[in-house]
């Protein structure tokens, strides 16, 4: 049991590591975010939902992949070469083409101009839930841009100045 318990850790480790070092990564996890939060406006079936679930999942996973292939390949090359560049382009590819098959999908599920219209009279109506839609909106793209780490520094450092000034 110690194995697997060592083992989960590990994996979270390694996702915590990856959501921390790639943009990319935190893009995939505030898009899948709002992914699933506007899925509520629609009439999804279990399957649906399911398929939105798996590409989520997927993109995610695959962004992991790349990031290990690429600290690896810098790990072992400590100048260019061209087989590196293609293992390091492959993986992104693979991330890129799975992600494309993800957007097709939503625009199939989610291009219904009737409810595209709900939404945007829901937000116009409960001008609260707008200004919050518009607040997650600024904090995810700082998210995706910064990344916790280093928004958690920028914090440090804020209080740090605060504390020595007073």
């Amino acid at each position: 049991m110690k194995k697997q318990i060592f083992g989960f850790k590990c994996a979270f480790k390694g996702i915590i590591r990856t959501i921390n070092s790639e943009s990319h990564m935190r893009f995939h996890i505030v898009a899948g975010i709002y992914v699933l939060l506007f899925s509520l406006f629609y009439s999804f079936s279990p399957a649906q939902y399911a398929v939105l679930v798996l590409l989520i999942t997927l993109v995610m996973a695959l962004e992991t992949v790349n990031t290990c292939i690429e600290d690896l390949c810098g790990l072992v090359a400590d100048r260019y070469e061209p087989l590196v560049k293609f293992a390091k382009d492959a993986a992104a590819g693979a991330v890129l083409i799975v992600a494309m098959g993800a957007v097709a999908i939503a625009c199939i599920f989610f291009l219904d101009f009737n409810v595209i219209g709900r939404i945007f009279a829901f937000f116009t109506e409960n001008l609260l839930y707008l200004i919050f839609l518009v607040i997650s909106a600024v904090i995810s793209a700082i998210f995706v841009v910064i990344g916790p780490v280093k928004i958690k520094e920028k914090f440090i450092k804020l209080k740090n100045r605060h504390l020595t000034k007073g």
